[in-house]
């Protein structure tokens, strides 16, 4: 069957410290599969929507992890590219709050040959899909990634998807000044776009510490039909032009260990909402259940939730905090 969603970018083996703590004070980490579209990707299988990987991976071990984890969670990885390079690595340390600190060895990776010429030789995914979800990372890692976003869309537009945008800015990859401004023309090509405070005020050219209903109605005016800005553990919001903002707060978690990844499990739970037709604010309490269930676990995919997991997040959100 055709997948329901298309993902596509650079999914790597994340080295994750085995406790929390500075990067140069840990010795042992565990080896995971992480990166932003797979995380999604896998997210939406486990809530029971198909959903297909658009990628590179060396052929090496790493590669060959990545793909059994991504096909064993039910995500189509029949347009994974084995690449002469190697695979894309990650090391980070965990912190319950903050910034995290990750070191990247992902240049000239086997992810980031991804071209254009991948997307379209994918072709027949997009005919009968309906989501496109793409991230700012992925044009960040090369010229090539960068073409290869803008083929996507192009294949969407073809095939009448909707296209998610989660803007992920990443400042290791690439200059603030040239982010903004390739984000913000991806803006006006996607009719959904996520993005955290900081970073969607960044791109729509706003000081830090402004509003979050400020800066949506900002990304908003470069003609997003959609844009959810994401809070953290206050919850989210949803701007819609010409319609009053939505927003919902999130579960508690009274303990969290690792709020990796908690953004791409937002996107994956509204996505999921979109698809079953669920209005704004069941959306975003989706959304915010998945992020939740995420914090309460370490790693990017391990607390991801299935549907009736999420469901008991949500029931149990206005009684007591997740435990």
């Amino acid at each position: 069957m055709k997948p329901e969603v298309v993902t596509l970018g650079e999914c790597l083996v994340a080295l994750v410290a085995d406790r929390p703590g500075a990067l140069a004070d840990i010795s042992l980490f565990e080896a995971q599969v992480a990166g932003a579209e797979a995380n999604v990707a896998v997210g939406l299988a486990r809530l029971g929507h198909r959903s297909a990987f658009i990628g590179g991976v060396g052929g090496d071990g790493f590669g060959t992890a990545i793909i059994r984890r991504l096909r064993g969670e039910g995500v189509d990885t029949s347009t994974i590219t084995v690449d002469a390079g190697t695979t894309g690595l990650l090391v980070r340390e965990r912190r319950t709050f903050g910034p995290t600190e990750v070191v990247y060895y992902r240049t000239d990776s086997a992810g980031s040959h991804l071209g254009a010429d991948d997307v379209r030789a994918a072709a027949d995914h997009f005919a009968g899909s309906r989501w496109l979800h793409l991230t700012g990372i992925t044009p960040a890692l090369s010229p090539s990634c960068a073409g290869a976003v803008n083929a996507a869309i192009d294949l969407a537009r073809e095939h009448g998807l909707t296209i998610s945008l989660d803007l992920n800015l990443r400042r290791k990859l690439w200059r603030e000044t040239q982010a903004a401004e390739t984000l913000r023309a991806l803006c006006g090509r996607a009719d959904v776009v996520l993005a955290g405070l900081d970073e969607a005020a960044l791109v729509a050219g706003l000081d830090a510490g402004t509003s979050a209903e400020e800066v949506g109605g900002a990304l908003a005016s470069l003609d997003v039909a959609t844009v959810i800005v994401k809070q953290g553990s206050r919850g989210a919001l949803q701007v819609v032009r010409g319609q009053d903002p939505v927003e919902r707060p999130a579960p508690q978690v009274p303990v969290p260990v690792d709020h990796v990844g908690a953004g791409d499990a937002f996107a994956a739970g509204y996505i999921a909402a979109r698809l079953e037709g669920l209005e704004a604010g069941r959306a975003l309490e989706l959304g915010n259940a998945c992020g939740a269930s995420v914090v309460a676990a370490v790693g990017d995919m391990a607390g991801l939730p299935t549907r009736a997991e999420v469901d008991r997040i949500i029931g149990a959100a206005a009684q007591d905090p997740i435990r």
